[in-house]
């Protein structure tokens, strides 16, 4: 018997044993401690007011316009006509993505989109690792739709009072030009309306996106009138390899759902809601995707592609003979890829709410307004965040950012719906993947491919993200996690 008064032995104990790296690294927080704090923040709580309309339109509203307004130019010259093809396999990759969300989404109704979903199933650690993919996803891609905005608002300018925004002002460095103003300013712009509250900014949504999908209507409508067959002849020049570099590319423009589920916290009927919302939204951004991606390659040679990110304004221009229809479209691109900026930027600010509330980031993120029930400490710092990252950085190197985080988030959700299948059977779920693990094994696939299809130095500059988001991990959130707090009893 050891004694006493003697000081312990090495290895040996004198409280409770405490808990080793490993697991504290995989430590899980039970759905029901994720469910029960839903809307709960630093000083108030989030209010819910949004109903199935209003989540199908904030993610409508972060997927469409993103990839045919800003990211078409890119995509065109890697693929040719098959570009097409390229937006089929994104879409069939998000939708296998998607069906894991709507599970998801439905049994764990929380802000923290699928950062609390990798909470809840495979550990801390993961789950960091997630978030800060989402950090990623979301932040840079606020910015790249952001430069594209500006593209669009100087053709806006140009067809209506005669002048533009010089380059030094409107092209960040290494593209011809000094700060990125118009980028800046609807981040900004976007700000201000997600500081009035979520109802608020759903409201301004829903008309934005009315007047997106208008103009893309009002595009095939004029732009199949230029359509020529011969632009069709040789479908696929660059080979399948172009083919899915640019859906690698164009995947960073379907992460709209993934933005809906962010707003678990604020939806009336989150459980019911969320997975409808996000199945509805998917099939509607894709098959407008692959309608106007035919329409733009049949009127205009895939070869005169990749000059500016305004291509649809001046395909509409070429076709016509006229201005206006150009001028036209281009306002109705400022308006639409505003509402772009608006639900992503608000996606970003809910996953990290959730997040500070675990203890992983600083608490700001998660202090609630007591009057407009909004992160608002939270929605400026992120904002002016991307603001300047969308007026400093060229947009293609923005896109491909946001498709490497966005592919490794969803990789991780096809996963986690597995997971929570084996571990919790008995959980009610309101959407079921038909056919898993099946599916979600297809899903995580396909994920792993289009990644593979990433430039070298895209997956230099997510190691380097990755591993900037481990030091910060476990110099900060790994001991100020709520989970690594000590039991009243063990106090």
């Amino acid at each position: 018997m050891l004694d006493q008064g003697a000081p312990p032995q090495q290895g040996s104990r004198t409280g409770p044993a405490s808990p080793g790296v490993l697991a504290r690294l995989m430590r899980r927080k039970p759905v029901e401690h994720l469910v029960a704090e839903g809307g709960q923040g630093e000083g108030g709580s989030l209010r819910r007011s949004l109903g199935l309309w209003q989540l199908t339109m904030i993610s409508i509203g972060a997927t469409l316009g993103t990839g045919i307004f800003v990211v078409l130019g890119e995509a065109v010259p890697k693929a040719g006509p098959a570009v097409t093809l390229s937006f089929v396999i994104a879409g069939f990759t998000a939708l296998f993505s998607a069906l894991s969300y709507a599970e998801l989404a439905g049994t764990i109704p929380v802000a923290g989109s699928s950062y609390s979903y990798a909470y809840a199933t495979m550990g801390e650690l993961i789950a960091w690792i997630c978030g800060w993919c989402l950090v990623l996803e979301y932040g840079v891609s606020v910015a790249a739709v952001a430069v594209g905005w500006g593209e669009y608002l100087n053709e806006l300018l140009d067809g209506t009072i005669g002048v533009t925004i010089p380059d030094a002002l409107s092209a960040p460095p290494g593209d011809g030009g000094i700060f990125n103003l118009p980028a800046l300013i609807v981040v900004l712009l976007a700000m201000a309306f997600l500081l009035g509250g979520a109802r608020e900014s759903a409201r301004a949504n829903t008309v934005m996106v009315a007047v997106k999908i208008a103009a893309l209507v009002l595009f095939c409508a004029i732009g199949v009138q230029g359509f020529r067959s011969g632009n069709y002849a040789h479908f696929m020049p660059l080979g399948m390899a172009g083919v899915s570099a640019a859906g690698a590319t164009l995947f960073f423009s379907y992460i709209g759902f993934d933005a809906a589920s962010t707003a678990g916290e604020e939806a009336k009927n989150a459980q019911r809601d969320l997975p409808r919302a996000i199945m509805l939204s998917l099939g509607i951004v894709t098959a407008l995707y692959v309608l106007v991606a035919a329409v733009a390659v049949g009127a205009e040679p895939w070869q005169r592609f990749g000059d500016s990110e305004a291509a649809l304004a001046q395909i509409m221009r070429e076709v016509t003979g006229q201005s206006f229809w150009g001028t036209l479209l281009a306002l109705c691109a400022v308006i639409a890829i505003a509402s772009v900026v608006l639900t992503v930027l608000y996606g970003q600010t809910r996953i990290l709410f959730a997040m500070s509330r675990d203890g992983l980031v600083p608490k700001v993120f998660s202090r609630v307004h007591p009057r407009t029930g909004t992160p608002r400490v939270n929605t400026v710092i992120v904002s002016l965040f991307c603001g300047v990252l969308a007026a400093a950085i060229p947009l293609g190197q923005l896109a491909d950012a946001t498709s490497i985080g966005t592919l490794f988030a969803f990789g991780l959700v096809n996963i986690a719906v597995v997971v929570l299948r084996r571990t919790r059977p008995d959980m009610p779920r309101t959407f079921r993947v038909p056919l898993s693990p099946v599916l979600p094994a297809l899903g995580l696939a396909f994920c792993v491919w289009m990644m593979g299809s990433l430039s070298a130095v895209t997956w230099v500059v997510f190691g380097v993200w990755m591993a900037v988001g481990l030091v910060f991990y476990f110099l900060y959130g790994h001991r100020r996690s709520r989970l690594a707090a000590p039991a009243p009893s063990e106090k």
